[in-house]
C-alpha cells in the first residue's frame, strides 16, 4: 500500500460500489494516521465517509494520475491494482476505442460486437517488422513477435488464446493465422497458406453454434500447429482438437442452435443436388427447433454452405465425399425424427409412420430391420449365453441419441484427419507456431462434466502461465543485476492434484464406471469420503447430496453429478455401431475402420469367472473413457507447449447483451480475475513494476533537478536525484540500464513534477499579468495623448472648414446663375438647329423618293420592252428554222430517188468497185501507218503516264475541292434565293408595320421596362449556358484525366507484377539447373565422358520439351510453380506463333514492295549508268583534245625553234603571223568540232537510255560488253555521223513528244486557271451579294455578319492550306525515304562502278582520290563490330561496368551512345537479325544486371541509361514529332531501314519496371529511418515529455542510443539526389523519384502515427511541425518546390496541425473540418480518439467533441481505408528529351577496352 502522506486533500482514490464495482472520490481532508474514516466526495459532488477496517488500516487505492489513464500497457501504471485496470480498459475501449490493451506479456482483447477496419492487408503491412512494443497493441502485434522469435531464436512458438464463449477467441485465432499466412507465403491460390486460412470455415461450420452468449461459439479445442521450412514460409499445419460437445447435436438450451451445418444443409434443401437427401425446414427436425431459434441475425446459411463446400475443395475433399458427408448429417437429423413408443412396460418399438428411419436406412445404405430391432433392444452376454434384451421407451430414446452422437463425433474426427492430410508436407518442418483456440474457464447454473473438463483444463493452463510470468520476472532482475527477493503467487498445483492425482477425482469417476451398479450418487458419495475435510479446495453443498464444489483460481464453481458417468463412459449399442459397419455405404465404412471389437468370448474356457475377467480387461483396454482421454491429450497439449515460447491472449466479452463499445464492469471484473491479467498484475505490484531507462528518467524529471545535480554520468545523476527525493531506498532500485521503482512512486515523482511545474507556471503568469498590465496602461496614456491632440485637431479644422465654407457658397452661387443663363442660351440654339435639320431631312427624302420611283419606272419599261423583242426574235426564228427543214427534206428525197436508180444499174456498180479497190489499197497503207504510230503513241503514253500520275492526282483533289465549291455555291445561290423572296416578303411587311408605328410607340414604352428585363434574364441565361459547357467540359477534362493516370497505374502494376513473375520463373529455372547440376555431380564420378557431357549439357540453353519434363519431374513438390510455368509457357508459345504470322506477313508486304521498288531502280541504275558514260565520253574527249593541243604547241615550238635566226619566224614578222592566225583558226574550229561531238555524244546517250528502257530486263550486268562507252572508241568518223544522224532522230521524236506533253500540261493549266477564275468570281458575286445584304442590316449585324463571313472564309482557307502541308509533308518524307534508300542502295556500287571505267585516273591520281574519299565518308557516329564480338559487348559494356567510375570519368549515358551507334550500323547494313540480337540481348542483359546487383547506384545508372537509349531511338526515328529539335547533321544520323516504335515500348516498360525497382531500393533504405527521425527523435529539446511504458517498451531513439535522426534522411536524400543527377537522369525523372520518396515519408509517419497512442500528443505534433519545414527547406534547396513532393506531405501536415488545434468548441469542431481536406474521416477520428495528454495541463479530447466532428464530416465520400498506402508506386512516364550530343564527336574511352569497335 502506498505511503500515508500521499493521502492529503485532493488525493483521488478508489472505493467498493455494488453497481460499478469501483467509483472514484477525491479526499476532502488531509488523512492521519489512527483516522477511522476518510472524508470523501464522489464525482457528481456528493460527500461521504468511508469507514476504514480498525484491525487491518487498510487504506483504499489510490488513483494514477489523469496522464497515465489510457495506457497501452497495464504495467506501465504507477498504481497496480483492480479499479487502475479496469479503469484503464473502460477508458480504451469506450472512448477510444481501442479494443487491444497489453498486461505485461497478455494481450488483452475486448470483443467489439462490430466489424473494424484494422484487420486489411495495410494494417498487417504496417505491423509487419515492427517490434513489439514501437505500435500500439494488436494481435498482429503479438504474431509478428512470435514470428520474429521463431525466425531469429529458432524456437518453436505458441498464441494461446482463451476466454469464455462470446469473447471473441476464434477471431482472434483466425487473424492470427492469417497474418502468418500473409508475412510467410506467397499469393498463389492453391497455396498451404490458403488451404490453412480454408480450414477455418470447415471447422465453424462443423464445430461452432450459436449460443446464449455468442453467435459464434466454439464447441470444442482446437491446437494448430503451422509449420514452417528454413526460409520461414508455411509449408504446412496440423490440427488436434478437443473435447468436442456431442450432447449439442441431440439437445439446445433456449435461445441456442445446434451446428451450423445442420441448418446450413436445411437451407441448401431446395437445391437439386440435396433433393435426395430429402430434407426440410430446420423447424421439421427436433434435433435443429429446440432452441426455437434457427435464424442468426445477419448470417445467411445459404451463403455459408457455399462458402463451405468452396472450403472443402480447395483442401482437396472431391465433390463425391461432400455429397457423402452431407449424407450422413441428413441421417443424423432424419434418425433424430424417428419416434419411439411405449410397448408394454419394459419393451419398446418404432413408430415410423412418416418414414424417417427408413430414410435414415437408405441414406446410411443398412438394413432396416436390423437397425429398427437393436434401436429397441440390446444385447446381454452371460458364462453361458447371449441375450437380447428388450428396452425401455427411455433407454431407446437415449441409445437412438448416443448413436447419433457417436456418428457425428466420428464424423467430426473424420473430418479432422483429412483437413490435416490436406494441410500435411512431405518434408518435415524446420520450426512451427501453434495456435492454441481453446474454452476459458466457465461457470453456469447448472455445471455439468463439459464444465469441469473444461475448468481443469484451464487450472493446468494458469498453473504454466504463472510459472512462465515468474520466470520472466525473474530473468528481467537477473539480467539488471537487482537482489531476488521470492515473489509470493498463486499456486494452483492442489487444485489440479484434485483433479488428476491417485484416488483424485478422474480416477474415482474411471472406477465409478467400471463397477457393475455404478451410480452418480455412489459416485458423489465416494467424493464425499476421499477428499471432503481432507482438500482445502473440495466442498459439499450444504442443500444437495448429487453435487460438490471445486474452489477453482478463478471463482467457486458447484458441479452437479447428475450423468458424469454416462459422459464419461460415452457408451453406444455395439449391435448397432455392427449394423452400421455392415453398411454398403463406404464413407460411412470408413468412419468406422478405427473401432474395434472387444476379442470374442471363448465358450470353451474352464472358468466363467476367468472369462469375464478376461472381457472387462479387454474392454478397458479397447474404450478408455473421456476423461482419460482429455486427461492424457492434455498432458500432450502441455508437453507442446512447454516446448514453446508462449504468447498470451485473453479475451474479454464485455456484456451478455452484444451491444457495441459497451463494458459491464461486473462482467468484466469476472473474466480478468478468471484469465489470469490480475493475477499479472499482482505478481508484477509485488516487485518493481515500472521501470525507466536512465535516459528515460532524466528526460521526464529534468525539471526537479538543480543545475549543480546534472553530470555527463546520467546514472549518477539520476541517483543523486533520487536519494534527494524519495528517502526510503527501498522504494527503488538501480539496475544496469534502467531504474526500478515499486508501485505508486511514478505517481509520487508526477505529482512532484506537477508541483513543480505549477509553481513554475504561476511564476509566469504572474511575469505575464504585470507586462500585460503596464502594456495596458502605457497603450491608454498613449491613447489619452492621441485622444487630445485630434481633438484639438478637429476644432482648428472645424473653423478652418467655416471660412473655407463662406467663401465656396459664393463661389457656388456665382457659378451657378451662370450655368442656367448658358443652359437656357443652349437650349434655344439646339432648338433651331433641330427645327432646321428636320425640315431640310423632309425635303431631301420626298427627293429620294422621286428619284427612286422614276428609276424603278425606267427599269420596269427596260425589262418589259427587252422581252417583247426577245418574244418576237425567237417567234421568226421558228418560223424560218421550220421552213428550212421543209426544204432540205424535199431536196433529201429527191435525191435518194436518183441514188436508188444508180444503184440498179451494172455499170454503175463496176465503176464503184475500181474505185473500192483503190480505196482499199490506200486505206491499208493507211492503216499500217496508223498502227506504226499507234505504236509509237502507246510507247509515248506509257512514258507519259508515269509522268503524269503526280500531276492526274492533284488535278482530281483539285476537281474534288472544285466541285465542293460548287456544291457550296450552288447551295449558297438557292439560299441567297430564298433570302432575297424573304427579303422582298420584309419589305412589304415592313411597308405595312411603317403603318402601325404610330400605334406601338404607345406601346414600346410600357414594353421598354418588360424588355429591358427579359435581356437581363436572357442574358444571364446565356452566362449560365456558358458556363455549364465550361464546367462540364473542365469535368469531362479531370475525368479523363484521372482516368488515364488510373489506366496507367493499373499498367505499371502489370507491368510489376509481370516483373515478379519472371523473376519467379528465372529462380525456378536457376534452382532446377542447380538440381540438374547436383545430380550431374553425382554421375560424374562414373567416367570423364560422362562429366564432360554434363558440363555441355549444362551450359547448352534448354529446349521446350526439357523444360516440361523438369516440370514433370517437380510438379509434386511445387504445383502452384508448375502452374505457373505452364502458363507462361502457354503464354510464351501464344505470343512466338503471333510473333511469327506477324513477320510473314511483314516479309510477304516486304517482298511486294521490293518487287514494285525492283523496276524503278533499274530504271535508275541504266539512268545512271547512262550519265556515267557520258562524263567517260566527256573526259575522254577533253584528254583527246589536251593531247592534240599539245602536240600541236610541240610542233609550233620546233618548228619556231627551227627557223630561230630568220627575221619570218621572229615575233612580229610575217612568218609568225601567219602561222599564228593558223593556230587560232584551227583553235576555233576544234573548239566548235568540240561541241558538236560532244552534242552527238549527249544525244547518243540519250538514246541508249531510252534503248535500256524499252529493253527493260535486258540492260543487266552481262550486257556491259555492249555499252555505249567501249563501242564508241572503236567508231570512225562515218560511224559517228551516222550514230549522230540517229540520234538527232530520236531526238527529234522526244522533242516532239516532250512539246505535246507540255502543251498537254498547258492545256489542263489553263483550264484549272480557268475554274480557278470561275470560282474566285463566284466567291466575288457572293462577297458582292452579302455586301449588298449587308447594307441593308443595321451598323451592328453589318459588322458582325462581316466578321463571321471573314472568320468562314479564313478558316476555310486555313483548312486547305493545311490538307495541301500535309499532303506536301507527306510526299517529303516518302521522297526522303525513297531518296536515302536509292542512295544506299546505289551507293557502293557506283563507287566500283567508277572505279571500272576509269582505272587511269584513279591509278594517276590516287592519292588525291583517297584523301576525297576519307573526308566524305568521315565518321558517321556509327560502331562496327563483328557478330562473335557481340557477347563480349554486352560483358563489357553491361555485365562488367563499374557505375561509379563511368558516372564520374566519362560523358552520362555513355553506355546508351555506343549500344545506339551500334545498331545505327546494324540499321545502316539492313541487317535485321543483327538489330534484334542486339535490342534484345541489350534488355535482357540489363533485367540479368539489375537481378544480381540490386543496389542503388546501380539501378540509377541503368535507368539513366535506359532512358537516353529510349530517347535516342526516337531521336533518329525520322518522325518530325521528334527530328524538329535535331540539328542538320543530327537528322543525317536518322534509322533509315527499321521501325523501331515497338522496341520503343519495350523500353519504355523497361524503364518502368527499373523506375519500380528503384523506388522498392529506395523504400527499403528510407523506410527504417522515417519512424525514428520523423516521431521518435528530439528533434526540438525540451519540448517532448516521455510517458512512463511497461513491459512491452518500445525501442527510443535518445542522445545516448541515437538512432536514425532527421539530418540522416535528409544526407540520405542527398545521396539519392546528387546520384540521379550525377548518371544523367531527366529533370523530370528525378522529381518524380523525390516526390515518391516524400509521399512514403507522409505515409510511414501517418501511419506510425495512426497505430501509436504514444505519439499523438501537442509536441509530437509541433516536432512533426519543425521536421516538415526542414524537408520543406532542402526542397527549396535543391530548386524542387514545384515537384509536387510538398503537396505529398499535405496529409502529415494537417495530421500535426490536428494535434495542435484546440479541441473543446462547435467552432473548433469547423475549423478542423475545413482544414482537413487531405485527411479522411476515419484518419481525422482516430487520431482525436488517439490524443493523449503529456502533462497534467492538456486536456483529453471529449467524445462530444469526436461526434460532433463525425456528424460534420458524415456527407464527404472517400475511402474507408484507415492507413495510406505505403505500396503505391506512382505512374511514371518518361517524356522525350533530345540529346544535344552529336554521335560523331562520342570517342572511346582506352579505359572500357572496346578496341573490337570500329568507327564508321
Amino acid at each position: 500500500m502506498a505511503a500515508p502522506e500521499l493521502y492529503s486533500k485532493f488525493a483521488r482514490v478508489w472505493i467498493p460500489d455494488t453497481t460499478e464495482v469501483w467509483r472514484s472520490a477525491a479526499l476532502t481532508r488531509d488523512y492521519r494516521p489512527g483516522d477511522t474514516v476518510l472524508h470523501l466526495q464522489l464525482e457528481d459532488e456528493t460527500e461521504c465517509e468511508y469507514k476504514l477496517d480498525p484491525k487491518t488500516g487498510v487504506l483504499p487505492h489510490l488513483r494514477n494520475p489523469d496522464i497515465l489513464v489510457g495506457e497501452n500497457d497495464l504495467t506501465a501504471l504507477s498504481y497496480l491494482h483492480e479499479p487502475a485496470v479496469l479503469l484503464n480498459l473502460r477508458v480504451r475501449f469506450t472512448d477510444s476505442k481501442l479494443i487491444y490493451t497489453y498486461c505485461g506479456i497478455i494481450l488483452v482483447a475486448i470483443n467489439p460486437y462490430e466489424s473494424l477496419p484494422i484487420y486489411g492487408s495495410d494494417i498487417i503491412n504496417a505491423y509487419s517488422g515492427q517490434n513489439m512494443g514501437d505500435m500500439d497493441p494488436h494481435i498482429f502485434a503479438v504474431s509478428e513477435e512470435a514470428y520474429k522469435q521463431m525466425a531469429r531464436d529458432e524456437k518453436n512458438q505458441s498464441i494461446i488464446v482463451s476466454g469464455e464463449s462470446g469473447a471473441g477467441k476464434t477471431v482472434s485465432a483466425k487473424y492470427a493465422m492469417r497474418y502468418f499466412a500473409t508475412v510467410s507465403g506467397s499469393s498463389d491460390e492453391s497455396s498451404v497458406e490458403k488451404k490453412v486460412l480454408a480450414s477455418s470455415p470447415i471447422m465453424e461450420a462443423i464445430g461452432n453454434a450459436k449460443t446464449t452468449r455468442n453467435d459464434n461459439s466454439s464447441r470444442f479445442g482446437k491446437y494448430i500447429e503451422i509449420g514452417f521450412d528454413r526460409k520461414h514460409n508455411i509449408i504446412g499445419a496440423n490440427m488436434r482438437t478437443y473435447l468436442l460437445e456431442k450432447s449439442r447435436v441431440v439437445f439446445q438450451a433456449s435461445e441456442e442452435r445446434n451446428y451450423h451445418i445442420f441448418y446450413q444443409l436445411c437451407a441448401c434443401a431446395h437445391l437439386p443436388e440435396f433433393e435426395p437427401l430429402k430434407l426440410g425446414s430446420a423447424d421439421d427436425f427436433p434435433y435443429t427447433n429446440q432452441g426455437r431459434s434457427p435464424v442468426i441475425e445477419g448470417v445467411n446459411d445459404l451463403k455459408e454452405m457455399q462458402a463451405t463446400r468452396k472450403a472443402f475443395s480447395l483442401l482437396g475433399i472431391t465433390e463425391a465425399h461432400q455429397m457423402g458427408l452431407f449424407q450422413i448429417l441428413s441421417a443424423i437429423l432424419h434418425l433424430g425424427n424417428v419416434e419411439v413408443k411405449e410397448r408394454g412396460s419394459s419393451s419398446c418399438a418404432i413408430s415410423d409412420e412418416n418414414g424417417h428411419l427408413a430414410v435414415f436406412c437408405d441414406l446410411t445404405e443398412v438394413s432396416y430391420e436390423s437397425m429398427a430391432h437393436w434401436l429397441c433392444h440390446k444385447k446381454l452376454k452371460t458364462a453361458t449365453e447371449t441375450l437380447n434384451k428388450p428396452v425401455t421407451r427411455l433407454e431407446a430414446v437415449n441409445g437412438r441419441d448416443a448413436l447419433s452422437k457417436h456418428i457425428y463425433a466420428k464424423l467430426f474426427s473424420w473430418i479432422v484427419v483429412q483437413v490435416n492430410k490436406s494441410l500435411s508436407t512431405s518434408s518435415k518442418p524446420h520450426s512451427f507456431i501453434g495456435v492454441l483456440d481453446i474454452y476459458g474457464f466457465e461457470t453456469f447454473e447448472v455445471n455439468s462434466f463439459e464444465q469441469f473438463c473444461i475448468n481443469y483444463a484451464n487450472e493446468k493452463l494458469q498453473q504454466q502461465f504463472n510459472m512462465h510470468v515468474f520466470k520472466l520476472e525473474q530473468e528481467e532482475y537477473m539480467k539488471e543485476q537487482i537482489p531476488w527477493t521470492l515473489i509470493d503467487f498463486y499456486d494452483n498445483q492442489p487444485c489440479i492434484n484434485l483433479i488428476e492425482a491417485k484416488m483424485g477425482l478422474l480416477d474415482l469417476l474411471d472406477e465409478e464406471c467400471t463397477m457393475p451398479k455404478g451410480s452418480d450418487e455412489s459416485w458423489a458419495q465416494k467424493l464425499y469420503n476421499t477428499h471432503l475435510k481432507k482438500s482445502s479446495h473440495f466442498e459439499k453443498p450444504r442443500m444437495s447430496n448429487t453435487a460438490f464444489i471445486i474452489l477453482h483460481f478463478a471463482d467457486k464453481v458447484e458441479y452437479q453429478c447428475d450423468g458424469f458417468l454416462e459422459k464419461n463412459k460415452d457408451t453406444v449399442n455395439e449391435e448397432q455401431i455392427n449394423v452400421l459397419k455392415a453398411s454398403k455405404f463406404a464413407l460411412l465404412v470408413e468412419l468406422f475402420q478405427d473401432e474395434e471389437t472387444p476379442a470374442a468370448q471363448s465358450t470353451t474356457a474352464p472358468s466363467g469367472r476367468a472369462k469375464i475377467g478376461r472381457s472387462t480387461q479387454s474392454f478397458r483396454e479397447h474404450k478408455k473413457s473421456v476423461g482419460l482421454q482429455f486427461r492424457n491429450s492434455l498432458h500432450l497439449l502441455m508437453d507442446t507447449l512447454n516446448a514453446t515460447t508462449p504468447h498470451y491472449v485473453r479475451c474479454i466479452k464485455p456484456n451478455d447483451l452484444k451491444a457495441p463499445f459497451i463494458m459491464d464492469p461486473h462482467r468484466a471484473v469476472q473474466q480478468l480475475r478468471a484469465c489470469g491479467v490480475l493475477e499479472t498484475i499482482r505478481i508484477s505490484a509485488k516487485g518493481f513494476p515500472s521501470r525507466w531507462t536512465y535516459q528515460e528518467f532524466f528526460s521526464r524529471y529534468r525539471v526537479l533537478m538543480r543545475k549543480k545535480d546534472i553530470l555527463s554520468d546520467r546514472k549518477l545523476t539520476c541517483q543523486n536525484v533520487l536519494e534527494r527525493l524519495v528517502q526510503n531506498k527501498d522504494k527503488y532500485q538501480f539496475g544496469k540500464t534502467k531504474i526500478f521503482f515499486r508501485a505508486g512512486q511514478v505517481a509520487y515523482l508526477e505529482k512532484l513534477r506537477a508541483d513543480k511545474l505549477r509553481t513554475a507556471c504561476i511564476h509566469i503568469q504572474k511575469t505575464i499579468r504585470c507586462w500585460l498590465a503596464r502594456k495596458k496602461y502605457l497603450r491608454i496614456r498613449q491613447a489619452t495623448i492621441t485622444l487630445q491632440r485630434y481633438t484639438r485637431g478637429h476644432q482648428a479644422r472645424c473653423l478652418c472648414n467655416n471660412l473655407r465654407r463662406t467663401r465656396a457658397a459664393v463661389i457656388f452661387q456665382k457659378n451657378t446663375r451662370m450655368w442656367a443663363a448658358r443652359r437656357q442660351y443652349l437650349r434655344q440654339r439646339t432648338a433651331a438647329v433641330l427645327i432646321q435639320r428636320l425640315l431640310r431631312g423632309y425635303t431631301a427624302r420626298l427627293e429620294y423618293k422621286r428619284l427612286v420611283f422614276e428609276r424603278k419606272a425606267l427599269l420596269i419599261q427596260r425589262w418589259v420592252r427587252g422581252f417583247l423583242a426577245r418574244w418576237r426574235f425567237r417567234r421568226i426564228k421558228r418560223a424560218v428554222v421550220y421552213l428550212q427543214c421543209c426544204v432540205r427534206r424535199m431536196l433529201a428525197r429527191r435525191e435518194l430517188k436518183k441514188l436508188k436508180i444508180e444503184a440498179r444499174s451494172v455499170e454503175h456498180f463496176k465503176t464503184l468497185n475500181v474505185g473500192m479497190e483503190n480505196k482499199i489499197m490506200q486505206l491499208q497503207r493507211k492503216l499500217d501507218e496508223q498502227h506504226k504510230e499507234n505504236r509509237e503513241l502507246s510507247e509515248r503514253m506509257s512514258g507519259l503516264e508515269s509522268h503524269s500520275a503526280a500531276d492526274i492526282e492533284k488535278l482530281h483533289m483539285q476537281l474534288k475541292t472544285l466541285q465542293e465549291v460548287e456544291e457550296e455555291a450552288r447551295h449558297r445561290g438557292d439560299l441567297v434565293t430564298s433570302l432575297q423572296e424573304e427579303l422582298a416578303l420584309v419589305r412589304q411587311e415592313l411597308e405595312k408595320s411603317k403603318e402601325m408605328v404610330a400605334d406601338l410607340n404607345e406601346k414600346n414604352t410600357l414594353l421598354k421596362s418588360e424588355k429591358d428585363e427579359m435581356n437581363r434574364l436572357i442574358q444571364d441565361q446565356e452566362q449560365q449556358i456558358r458556363e455549364i459547357p465550361e464546367s462540364t467540359q473542365q469535368e469531362s477534362t479531370e475525368h479523363l484525366q484521372a482516368h488515364l493516370n488510373e489506366e496507367r497505374f493499373r499498367y505499371q502494376n502489370l507491368l510489376t507484377e509481370h516483373l515478379k513473375l519472371e523473376e519467379r520463373y528465372a529462380d525456378l529455372r536457376s534452382e532446377r539447373e542447380a538440381a540438374l547440376d547436383h545430380n550431374r555431380s553425382h554421375n560424374r564420378f562414373d567416367s570423364d565422358y560422362s562429366s564432360s557431357q554434363s558440363e555441355s549439357i549444362h551450359s547448352s540453353v534448354l529446349t521446350g520439351s526439357e523444360v516440361s519434363s523438369l516440370e514433370r519431374e517437380d510438379a509434386v513438390q511445387t504445383a502452384s510453380d508448375v502452374s505457373l510455368l505452364m502458363k507462361l509457357q502457354r503464354r510464351v508459345t501464344e505470343l512466338e506463333k503471333e510473333n511469327m504470322d506477324l513477320q510473314s506477313e511483314m516479309d510477304t508486304k516486304e517482298e511486294q514492295l521490293q518487287l514494285e521498288r525492283t523496276k524503278e531502280l533499274e530504271d535508275c541504275q541504266r539512268v545512271l549508268g547512262a550519265e556515267r558514260d557520258y562524263e567517260a565520253l566527256k573526259r575522254q574527249e577533253l584528254d583527246s583534245d589536251n593531247k592534240k593541243l599539245k602536240k600541236d604547241l610541240q610542233d609550233l615550238r620546233q618548228s619556231l625553234s627551227k627557223g630561230k635566226g630568220s627575221k619570218v619566224a621572229s615575233p612580229g614578222g610575217q612568218a609568225y603571223n601567219v602561222v599564228l592566225e593558223q593556230l587560232n583558226s584551227t583553235n576555233e574550229e576544234l573548239e566548235v568540232r568540240k561541241e558538236e561531238v560532244l552534242i552527238l555524244r549527249s544525244q547518243l546517250v540519250n538514246q541508249e537510255a531510252f534503248k535500256h528502257k524499252e529493253t527493260g530486263s535486258e540492260g543487266d550486268s552481262g550486257d556491259s560488253s555492249r555499252s555505249p562507252t567501249l563501242d564508241l572508241r572503236e567508231l570512225n568518223e562515218d560511224g559517228e555521223l551516222w550514230m549522230a544522224y540517229e540520234s538527232l532522230k530520236e531526238t527529234n521524236r522526244i522533242l516532239a513528244s516532250q512539246l505535246q506533253t507540255q502543251g498537254q500540261s498547258h492545256e489542263k493549266e489553263v483550264e484549272g486557271l480557268r475554274a480557278e477564275l470561275q470560282r474566285i468570281k463566284a466567291e466575288l458575286g457572293q462577297q458582292q451579294q452579302m455586301m449588298s445584304d449587308s447594307l441593308e442590316l443595321p451598323h451592328d449585324a453589318r459588322i458582325q455578319a462581316n466578321l463571321q463571313h471573314e472568320i468562314s472564309r479564313l478558316t476555310q482557307q486555313n483548312m486547305e492550306i493545311l490538307e495541301q502541308t500535309g499532303k506536301q509533308d507527306k510526299m517529303i518524307r516518302k521522297l526522303k525515304k525513297h531518296l536515302k534508300i536509292y542512295m544506299k542502295k546505289f551507293g557502293d556500287p557506283e563507287g566500283v562502278h567508277i572505279e571500272q571505267s576509269s582505272p587511269e585516273n584513279v591509278v594517276g591520281e590516287s592519292g588525291r582520290q583517297v584523301s576525297i574519299v576519307r573526308k566524305e565518308r568521315d565518321f558517321q557516329g556509327m560502331l562496327e563490330y563483328r557478330k562473335e564480338d557481340e557477347n563480349k559487348l554486352f560483358k563489357i559494356l553491361i555485365t562488367e561496368l563499374k557505375p561509379r567510375g563511368v558516372a564520374v570519368n566519362l560523358i552520362p549515358g555513355l553506355p546508351a551512345y555506343i549500344l545506339f551507334m551500334c545498331l545505327r550500323h546494324a540499321d545502316y547494313a539492313n541487317d535485321d537479325q543483327r538489330v534484334s540480337s542486339l535490342l534484345n540481348s541489350s534488355i535482357n542483359a540489363i533485367k540479368s544486371v539489375l537481378k544480381k546487383r540490386g543496389e542503388f547506384e546501380t539501378i540509377s545508372f541503368w535507368l539513366a541509361n535506359t532512358c537516353r537509349f529510349l530517347h535516342c531511338l526516337k531521336q533518329y526515328s525520322g518522325e518530325e514529332g521528334y527530328t524538329k529539335h535535331n540539328t542538320p547533321r543530327q537528322n543525317e544520323h536518322c534509322l533509315s531501314n527499321f521501325d523501331l516504335s515497338e522496341y520503343c515500348q519495350v523500353l519504355s516498360d523497361l524503364g518502368i519496371q527499373i523506375y519500380q525497382q528503384l523506388i522498392r531500393v529506395i523504400e527499403n533504405i528510407i523506410h527504417p529511418m522515417i519512424a525514428p527521425a520523423m516521431l521518435e527523435q528530439e528533434t526540438i529539446q525540451g519540448v517532448m515529455g516521455v510517458k512512463p511504458t511497461g513491459m512491452r517498451k518500445r525501442t527510443s531513439s535518445f542522445p545516448e542510443d541515437r538512432g536514425h535522426s532527421l539530418e540522416s534522411i535528409l544526407k540520405q536524400l542527398d545521396v539519392f539526389y546528387y546520384t540521379l543527377l550525377q548518371h544523367g537522369n531527366d529533370t523530370e525523372l528525378v522529381r518524380r523519384v523525390i516526390k515518391q520518396q516524400f509521399y512514403l515519408i507522409c505515409c510511414v509517419t501517418l501511419n506510425n502515427l495512426l497505430l501509436r497512442k504514444d505519439m499523438c500528443s501537442w509536441s509530437k505534433g509541433l516536432q512533426i511541425r519543425y521536421n516538415v519545414c526542414q524537408l520543406e527547406e532542402w526542397l527549396l534547396d535543391k530548386d524542387l518546390h514545384g515537384s509536387g513532393a510538398r503537396e505529398s506531405l499535405e496529409p502529415l501536415i494537417q495530421a500535426a496541425q490536428l494535434l495542435q488545434i484546440k479541441k473543446k468548441s462547435q467552432d473548433d469542431a469547423d475549423a478542423i473540418c475545413t482544414m482537413c481536406t487531405a485527411l479522411t474521416t476515419q484518419q481525422i477520428v482516430k487520431i482525436l480518439s488517439l490524443y493523449t495528454p503529456v502533462n497534467e495541463f492538456e486536456e483529453r479530447v471529449s467524445i462530444s467533441f469526436i461526434k460532433s466532428v463525425q456528424n460534420l464530416l458524415k456527407d464527404r465520400k472517400e475511402s474507408s481505408q484507415l492507413l495510406m498506402d505505403a505500396k503505391i508506386i506512382f505512374s511514371v512516364t518518361f517524356p522525350f528529351n533530345p540529346s544535344s550530343v552529336a554521335l560523331e564527336t562520342i570517342q572511346l574511352p582506352s579505359s572500357l577496352n572496346l578496341s573490337f569497335l570500329t568507327q564508321v
